[in-house]
C-alpha cells in the first residue's frame, strides 16, 4: 500500500499495514491478505447476527458489573449505527477462512473498536467487546440467530402467502374439471380446485416441518465460550445475553443444555437444511406442474396461459416462455445442492469443535433467501395472474377413454375397455360410443360418465 492510503495497526503478532478509511483494525487485515481462495465474504444477514450478539453481550456484561457502563453503551451503540448503515465493504473476510470463522468475529470486534475510536474512546476487540465470549460459541450462535431470524422474518411468511394465493385461485376456478394423469398419461377427472390444493397442503406441510425445528435452532450455545466449558465467562452471562438477543430481534431463544454439543455439532442446522432441500422440492413441482399446463400455445397441453413476462427467444419472435417456473426450478436444484454441501459440514465436527462453520452459516441463509425469493415470485408474478384455458380442459374431457372406468361396475372391465379402445381409435365421444355398445339407460349414462361426478369420486359417494 502507498504509505498515505494506510495506517499501521498492531496485534499480538506485531504491526500491519491497515487501509486508512477500514474501521476494522490488524487480525482482520491479515485475514484478508491469507485467504485470498475467494473474495466472497459472508452475507450480510449473518454479520447482523454477530453484531446482535455482541450489542446483547455488551448489555449483559454491563449489567454484571463486569464492563464499564460507558464501554457497555458504546458497544450498543455502535452496533446500532451499523445495523442501520449496513456497511458492508468493513465485513471483507471471506467465507473460506478459518473454521471456526475467527476472523469474521475478529473483524466485527474491530469495526465496533473502529466506531467507538471515532468518538476519542478506546476500547479493546478482545476485552471488551469479545468479553465472555469465544469465535467458537459467538459463530455457531450467529448461523442459529440469523437462520431463525431469516426463516421467521422472510421464508415462513412467503410459503403462507404462496398457499393463500394458490387458494384463492383455486376458489375462484373451483367449478374447472380436468383430467387428471399419471405417468403423464391421461387419467380420471378431477377438480382443478383439487389439484391446487394439493400443492398448497404441500406448502402448508414445509411450515410444519420448518417450524417443527426452530425450538431447537433457538438454543444457542452462547456462553460455552472455547472448548464448552464457559472458561472465562461470568455463569450468569449466558442468560441474560440471550435474553437481550430476544429482545432485539423478536425472537425467542434458549441456552443449549449442551455447550460442547453446540460448538462441535452442526447437527440441528442440518436437519433444518433438510426441511429447507424438501421445501426446494415442494417448490420445483409446483413449478414444473405449470410448467407442463402452460405448453404451448398450439402443441402442448394448453391448460393455463401464465403471464407472458419477457421474450422468449433471440430467434423466435412470437415465443414466450415459463421463465418464473424455471427460475424456481434452478433455484431449488441450488438448494438441494446446498444441502449436501451443510451435510458434509455437519461431519467437519471433531471434539470440542466443527471446523465448517463459516461455510454452514453462509449456505444455510443462502438457501433460505433462494426458497423465500421462489415463493414470492411464484405467487405474486405466475400463479397469481394465470388464465385457465377451460374450453381446452372441456374439449380433452369429452374425448378422455378414461371416463369409462366409471362403467366397470356395470358392464365389468373388458367391457369397459373395448368402449374406451373404440372411443379413442374412432375420436368419438366415450358417452356416444357407450350409447351404442349397452343398454344402459341414458340419463344413467350421462350420470355414470359427467365428469363433475367422477372429479368428486363417483356415483357410489
Amino acid at each position: 500500500m502507498d504509505s498515505g492510503t494506510y495506517r499501521i495497526e498492531e496485534d499480538s503478532m506485531g504491526q500491519v499495514q491497515v487501509p486508512r478509511t477500514a474501521l476494522y483494525g490488524a487480525q482482520t487485515q491479515r485475514a484478508v491478505e491469507n485467504f485470498t481462495i475467494s473474495s466472497q465474504p459472508l452475507p450480510w444477514s449473518f454479520i447482523k447476527a454477530v453484531l446482535i450478539i455482541k450489542a446483547a453481550a455488551a448489555s449483559a456484561n454491563g449489567e454484571l458489573g463486569l464492563l464499564a457502563t460507558e464501554k457497555a453503551q458504546l458497544i450498543y451503540e455502535a452496533v446500532d449505527e451499523l445495523l442501520s448503515t449496513s456497511p458492508i465493504d468493513q465485513f471483507p473476510v471471506s467465507i473460506f477462512q478459518t473454521g471456526s470463522a475467527t476472523s469474521t468475529n475478529m473483524n466485527v470486534n474491530e469495526v465496533i473498536v473502529g466506531i467507538a475510536g471515532q468518538k476519542g474512546i478506546k476500547l479493546s476487540p478482545n476485552d471488551h467487546v469479545n468479553l465472555c465470549q469465544s469465535s467458537n460459541d459467538v459463530i455457531p450462535s450467529a448461523i442459529q440467530v440469523s437462520a431463525v431470524c431469516a426463516a421467521t422474518g422472510a421464508l415462513l411468511p412467503a410459503l403462507t402467502a404462496l398457499a393463500v394465493i394458490i387458494r384463492e385461485f383455486a376458489i375462484k376456478n373451483s367449478d374447472v374439471i380436468k383430467t387428471a394423469r399419471t405417468h403423464l398419461m391421461d387419467a380420471l377427472p378431477i377438480r382443478l380446485q383439487a389439484e391446487l390444493e394439493g400443492w398448497a397442503v404441500q406448502l402448508d406441510e414445509c411450515v410444519e416441518r420448518i417450524k417443527s425445528a426452530l425450538p431447537r435452532m433457538s438454543r444457542l450455545p452462547l456462553g460455552g465460550t472455547a472448548v464448552g466449558s464457559g472458561i472465562n465467562c461470568h455463569s450468569d452471562f449466558p442468560a441474560k445475553a440471550i435474553e437481550h438477543i430476544g429482545k432485539i430481534t423478536n425472537v425467542v431463544f434458549t441456552q443449549t443444555p449442551s455447550c460442547y454439543k453446540g460448538l462441535s455439532s452442526l447437527d440441528t442446522v442440518v436437519e433444518f437444511s433438510g426441511h429447507l432441500k424438501t421445501c426446494a422440492i415442494t417448490l420445483s413441482k409446483i413449478a414444473n406442474d405449470l410448467r407442463w399446463m402452460n405448453s404451448g400455445p398450439l402443441a402442448g397441453l394448453r391448460e393455463i396461459r401464465l403471464p407472458a413476462l419477457q421474450p422468449g427467444s433471440s430467434i423466435m419472435p412470437a415465443k414466450v416462455n415459463p421463465v418464473i417456473p424455471e427460475a424456481v426450478c434452478m433455484a431449488a436444484a441450488q438448494v438441494i445442492g446446498n444441502d449436501t454441501t451443510i451435510n458434509l459440514a455437519g461431519m467437519g465436527g471433531s471434539f470440542q469443535l466443527n471446523t465448517m462453520m463459516p461455510l454452514a452459516a453462509s449456505t444455510i441463509l443462502h438457501s433460505i433467501e433462494l426458497l423465500a425469493g421462489s415463493a414470492k415470485v411464484l405467487g405474486e408474478k405466475a400463479i397469481k395472474n394465470m388464465v385457465v384455458n377451460r374450453e381446452n380442459f372441456e374439449q380433452a374431457l369429452s374425448l378422455n377413454p378414461i371416463l369409462v372406468t366409471s362403467l366397470n361396475p356395470v358392464v365389468g372391465y373388458l367391457k369397459a375397455a373395448k368402449i374406451g379402445k373404440i372411443a379413442q381409435k374412432e375420436n368419438r365421444p366415450v358417452f356416444d360410443v357407450a350409447l351404442e355398445q349397452t343398454d344402459i339407460p341414458r340419463e344413467k349414462l350421462l350420470r355414470l360418465l359427467d365428469p363433475k361426478n367422477l372429479a368428486d369420486g363417483g356415483t357410489n359417494k
